[in-house]
């Protein structure tokens, strides 16, 4: 797998990307993958899910968006794409500008606790063929999300699942790849839980 390089440097640099364009009236996904340019995997893969983590999530079919464009994204990765394409449906879509700038203040808070605890660990997770471990829990989860939108908490978890596989990819943090993996696992026994309270 031909790896794409990381576009910024932390989380809080590509919420503050993201910040900078709120004061347009509609903030479309187009708009953001040209701000960080055609190599922008990681960001691509990031800013969706931060989305899915944010109150946005409560906005109908948003998290089914999200996630299609995390598994395009995330498949481009697996197959070895080093520029990022998105069908035009997708790149469409958009959001008003207030509403993106409503959730900056939730979504820098976050960037910058992630920020202060990651660093360089168990790196090994992060090189072949451990490296797909990340971009595979991404398409997983991506795919999920439009199946499990209806069920409470489902695509939020799966969408901190992919923040952690984008920020391991970003910081070459082996610990966050296996938070990754425990939040896809919590994502999978909400609907268990849910179903046996009926």
């Amino acid at each position: 797998m031909a790896a794409p390089l990381p576009n910024g440097r932390s989380v809080g640099e590509i919420i503050d990307r993201v910040k900078g364009l709120s004061d347009r009236p509609q903030v479309s996904l187009g708009q953001v993958i040209e701000e960080f340019g055609e190599a922008s995997f990681v960001p691509g893969l990031m800013v969706p899910a931060l989305i899915v983590v944010s109150p946005l999530s409560g906005i109908f079919f948003l998290p089914t968006i999200m996630g299609l464009t995390i598994a395009l994204i995330s498949g481009q990765i697996l197959i070895g794409r080093r520029h990022l394409w998105l069908p035009g449906v997708l790149v469409a879509r958009s959001l008003p500008g207030a509403r993106v700038g409503m959730v900056s203040g939730f979504l820098e808070r976050l960037g910058l606790w992630v920020d202060r605890h990651t660093r360089a660990r168990l790196e090994l997770l992060l090189r072949w063929p451990f490296g797909l471990l990340a971009p595979l829990g991404c398409f997983v989860s991506g795919l999920s999300m439009p199946f499990l939108e209806l069920v409470p908490l489902s695509s939020s978890i799966l969408g901190a699942a992919v923040v952690c596989f984008s920020v391991s990819i970003l910081a070459r943090d082996g610990v966050l790849l296996l938070c990754g993996l425990a939040f896809m696992g919590l994502a999978a026994m909400v609907p268990t839980l849910v179903i046996a309270r009926f």
